[in-house]
């Protein structure tokens, strides 16, 4: 086996274990717990991993240029961080911070080439214990839009009223509730409630205020 691979490669097939298992772990274990949203999940795993092979090559391939590697990698990385604007949709923040921080893993782990091993896994243990640290100690808070058709209940003086009319309307415990666009003529308002649940999030659909034939489209073809 060493003859057919050499001692750097077999050195890095160990780091990207190590990683694969963390992106693995971040992704499924944490993000997709609570999201259930598996295109993400997909886009999450595969990115990380292209990053890391991507880094850790450029790494070779730069060292041969006449100590040009600082200043590849430096272009590289701005072009690594920039392709996550290539969606068509907007991606989420909550989205956005998993996926900034598994790039920013697949960088340090393919860079730590001559990190020891035993400091490379406590790097990557300290990033798990962060995000699970704030996945668990902060509430699950979660909002949705509505067309409210009490208008009455929308002065501030009644914000208790409109709650608890909500909290009964709604089945949810309401946070808070803030209200947007105001339709005297329907005797209509746009109220964003924030509400606790535990069950996965709809993200699209809860942006949602009307129906339309565009939303009708999104629902007949569900994202996977």
């Amino acid at each position: 086996m060493n003859n057919i691979l050499s001692a750097e490669y077999l050195d890095m097939l160990v780091r990207f274990g190590i990683f694969l298992f963390v992106s693995w772990l971040i992704t499924h274990a944490l993000y997709y717990r609570k999201s259930r949203r598996r295109d993400f999940y997909f886009t999450f795993v595969l990115i990380s991993v292209a990053i890391f092979f991507l880094v850790y090559f450029m790494i070779f391939v730069l060292e041969d240029l006449k100590g040009k590697t600082g200043i590849g990698i430096g272009i590289g990385l701005f072009g690594i961080f920039s392709i996550m604007r290539y969606r068509t949709d907007a991606m989420p923040v909550r989205e956005m911070t998993y996926l900034f921080v598994l790039i920013s893993l697949a960088v340090v782990n393919a860079l730590a080439s001559t990190m020891p091993v035993t400091e490379l896994l406590l790097t990557n243990l300290i990033v798990i214990l962060l995000v699970w640290a704030f996945e668990t100690a902060l509430k699950t808070q979660r909002s949705k839009l509505i067309q409210y058709d009490r208008i009455e209940l929308i002065r501030p003086d009644r914000r208790a009223e409109l709650i608890a009319d909500l909290e009964e309307r709604l089945g949810l415990r309401i946070l808070k509730a803030e209200v947007g666009g105001i339709d005297f003529l329907r005797d209509m308002a746009v109220v964003r409630v924030f509400y606790e649940s535990d069950e996965p999030e709809q993200t699209d659909i809860d942006s949602l205020t009307k129906v339309s034939k565009k939303n009708l489209s999104t629902f007949n073809n569900p994202k996977s």
